[in-house]
Formats: structure tokens, sequence, C-alpha cells
């Protein structure tokens, strides 16, 4: 079996092959141990891997993002059979309290430390749609995509939420659909694509933009160098996500469940980094 052959190797081998530390797979299996014990006890047929192999079979899918086809002749089981297992462990993880993000809400709460949030807006292609293709065609990526608004805590390096929409939507327009709102003492740091933020959340920082009538001076582009030091953090949270490249490849699934896979994947990054 896989997992026997791997469990031997080194931490850093171990993650760069399944996309998740030793200890996040153990917290995993330990999961997914409980749910599968229910699940024994409503009867079929016994499954041919151990839940293990099992595990590390949805997480290369995730991570390496071949076909279930191909993934399903690695592992000596059915593509039916692979693609009704991935759909449970993913099904089951997101459902756990330690696979799921805190949530909009978090962000109106006077009690938590966030002290400033960076807010910033990433895009996967997908196949081109049979209908409604101009609504995911991206002007920026010139060809249909998905786009997701991602938000992190400057201090933990957490994800705090997510809001997924079509790739013709501008970002300005997915924070205001997304109907996350922000307490007053928080600081929020943008993009220059979200002009108008202030109208909305009074106490953000995004940087200025130069016209032919009004170029930058020193003091604007210190301030500008300022905040983009600061983004960058969340240029780097998003990296470590499309790690996996199910969501940084053009995806070829149903866009239904694009959102349920960023979101397990965003969490086990945020259990990582605690």
């Amino acid at each position: 079996m896989k997992y026997e052959q791997i469990k031997v190797l080194e931490e850093e081998k171990f993650r760069r092959l399944t996309g998740v530390k030793r200890s996040t797979f153990e917290k995993m299996i330990k999961i997914l141990n409980e749910a599968d014990k229910c699940k024994q006890g409503k009867g079929g047929r016994k499954p041919k891997l151990g839940l293990e192999d099992r595990l590390l079979m949805a997480l290369e899918y995730l991570r390496e993002y071949r076909t279930y086809f191909h993934v399903s002749r690695s592992d000596g089981v059915s593509e039916s059979t692979c693609y009704e297992t991935i759909k449970w462990i993913e099904n089951t993880l997101i459902k756990h309290p330690d696979f799921a993000l805190l949530g909009r809400k978090a962000l109106l709460k006077s009690d938590r430390e966030y002290e400033l949030v960076l807010i910033d807006a990433t895009e996967t292609p997908i196949e081109r749609p049979q209908k409604k293709q101009k609504q995911f065609y991206s002007g920026k990526k010139k060809r249909p995509t998905l786009k997701t608004q991602v938000i992190v805590d400057k201090k933990s390096k957490a994800v705090i939420c997510t809001s997924f929409t079509h790739g013709r939507r501008h970002d300005f327009r997915l924070f205001k659909e997304s109907g996350v709102r922000i307490h007053p003492e928080i600081k929020t740091v943008t993009d220059t694509g979200y002009q108008g933020l202030g109208k909305i959340h009074s106490n953000s920082a995004l940087p200025k933009k130069k016209t032919k009538k009004n170029p930058l001076t020193k003091e604007d582009k210190r301030n500008n160098r300022e905040l983009s030091s600061q983004r960058v953090l969340n240029e780097n949270v998003i990296g470590m996500i499309k790690r996996f490249k199910i969501v940084s490849d053009r995806y070829r699934n149903r866009r239904k469940r694009f959102g349920l896979r960023f979101n397990l994947i965003a969490a086990t990054y945020n259990m990582e980094i605690r």
C-alpha cells in the first residue's frame, strides 16, 4: 500500500508529496476514523483500501489534480470508487470544526484581537462554460475564471473568510455582494481595485492612484510602498493555498464544489500555522 511506503519519509518530503504536514495528516485520519465507524454500521461492502490510503488518494488528487481515471489506476480501484471516496473525505473534513473558517461574522465582533486585515481577490481559470460565457470571462486573465475573495488577519496570517463569484465581477463589487462587514476599530488594507471602500469602512487604507493632472509625490510613493509591503502577506497566503493545483490550474470539475475545496484547503493552511 502507498501509505506503508511513504510513512517513513522525512517531514519535508512527506509534505512535498501530500501537501500537508504529518501532524495534519494524523488529525485528518482521526476525524475520518470516527466518521468511518458510523458509516460501517449502515452496511455495504468493505473498502478495498485502508483509511490512510484513501486519505492519501484524496490529498494527491487535490495536490496534483490528475483526473479521477489516472488516480484510480494508481490506487487499483474503479473510477467511480475514487470519485465517491474523495467526495466523502472532503465532505467529512469540511464539516468538522477544526477544518472550518471563522466566517465573516467574526469581523464584526469587538472582542476579537484583529487589528489589521488584508483583503484581496484571486482568480482560477476554468473550462469554457456552455452557457453564460460572458459572466465568467475575465478581462484581466483573458479567459473564463472563478474569482475568490480572501480576507487574512495580518497578525496571525490566518484566513478569516472567503467569498466566490464568476470572473467578470469586479473586486469591489464582490466585496459589497459578499455581505462582509468589518468592525470600525479594525483597519483594512487593500489594493487599488477597492476604490470606494472608504465610504463603507472608514478605517481603510489603499494605494493612491496617479493621474495625468495629479502625479504621485514622494510622500505618496513612500506610502504606497508601505502598503505594498503589508499587502504582500495576502499574496503569500494565496500562494500557499495554490500549492494545491486544483485551485491554481484550470478547474475541470463542477463549479458548485469549488468553494468547498478552496475553503478546505484554506482551513488546512490555518491549522498548520497555529
